[in-house]
């Protein structure tokens, strides 16, 4: 088992990276409360919410099954989980546990975050993507009709356990959504790494454990390390936002329904790459290593069309905006990057006329 530490004072903890982790909850989970609702949706709790209440099997544990898709990260979702703690009888002596993808996780963190100004919450990522990513931070949110994730807070998970058994039951499409998110890592921070993703394609895109165990346990190392200097994104935390400014314009404008996360990230980091060859932050041969790798991963690198005033303006709803500029993160090589809004319409028009 790989233990990775998340180092924030008094709110610090652990991430558990191993296969058969569902199987001993109890010593994984610090100071479990009695009572514990679990959110998950129908697809997750079928295959998995019987391995663990029987692994909780000391604890009152009730199910709140959410429906499956972006789109229910709102705020009926919501309102429906907050009236289930409270028909329950749920007191501020209890516990939320996200069983699922990063939609669970970020729902039922923001849930967590303001059930009586802050319950105990755990992770429990099932998906690829939310095993690297959105499980690890303290990210918590709810999407907006006019952008994603436009409500939520900082709240820290007490520990995030990573069953690597989960991801043999994802679909090729979920499993592959995850790796953008991998890939992003060695841009930003790890040129490294980056070389060991091109090296071992094959063997990721085979589900190998070994592989995907090292891969896992390097992406969350390096999120932790970036959250523990940086946990409310005042600086180098930003850079986690690799390709999201305009992977949420994507995820916006096909109505959170049409393309998965990952993708919207994969198409968004290639459009960020080419801006930043486009303005010489970025050499083309760097550009051409994103473009390869995440094409040989077989993830999406052309982003749907739309009129460039659709861009700007679901652009303009997200959360990067500062006195009314977007701040693009831009890789600078292969292992660093860089927050700017030193952009022109015209050099973002023309990238994304070659990248749509």
């Amino acid at each position: 088992m790989a233990n990775i530490h998340v180092e924030l004072g008094e709110r610090s903890y652990l991430i558990h990276v191993a296969s058969n982790n569902l199987q001993c909850l109890t010593s994984l989970l610090p100071d479990l409360k009695q009572s514990i609702l679990v959110v998950s949706n129908p697809t997750v709790s079928e295959l998995y919410f019987s391995q663990l209440r029987e692994s909780l099997s000391g604890h009152r544990v009730v199910l709140f099954n959410m429906e499956d898709g972006e789109q229910y990260k709102s705020l009926k979702s919501f309102e429906s989980v907050t009236n289930r703690l409270i028909e329950e009888g749920f007191s501020r002596d209890c516990a939320i546990i996200a069983l699922g993808g990063g939609v669970v996780g970020d729902l039922a963190g923001f849930v967590a975050a303001t059930y009586h100004r802050g319950v105990d919450f755990y992770q429990i990522p099932t998906t690829l993507l939310a095993q690297v990513d959105s499980s690890v931070g303290g990210k918590t949110a709810i999407n907006h009709p006019q952008g994603k994730n436009l409500i939520g807070a900082f709240y820290q998970p007490k520990a995030v356990v990573i069953d690597l058994n989960c991801l043999m039951t994802l679909n090729e499409r979920d499993y592959r959504s995850g790796l953008a998110e991998i890939v992003k890592y060695g841009i930003i921070y790890d040129a490294e790494f980056f070389c060991w993703l091109e090296k071992h394609t094959d063997k990721l895109s085979q589900r190998d454990e070994q592989t995907l165990q090292y891969a896992i346990q390097k992406s969350c190392q390096i999120k932790a390390e970036i959250v523990a200097q940086d946990e409310r994104e005042s600086g180098i935390r930003a850079w986690l936002n690799l390709g999201h400014t305009f992977g949420h314009a994507i995820e916006a404008a096909t109505e959170y329904g049409t393309w998965t996360h990952g993708e919207a990230v994969a198409a968004g980091t290639i459009i960020a790459s080419k801006l930043s060859e486009k303005t010489q932050r970025m050499s083309s041969s760097d550009f051409r290593r994103v473009l390869n790798l995440l094409s040989a991963l077989k993830l999406p690198i052309k982003a749907p069309h739309m009129p460039l005033a659709n861009w700007l303006s679901y652009m303009q709803r997200d959360k990067k905006v500062k006195d009314n500029r977007i701040n693009f993160v831009l890789p600078v090589g292969i292992g660093r990057a860089e927050v700017t809004n030193a952009t022109t319409d015209e050099e973002i028009a023309a990238v994304l006329t070659e990248c749509c």
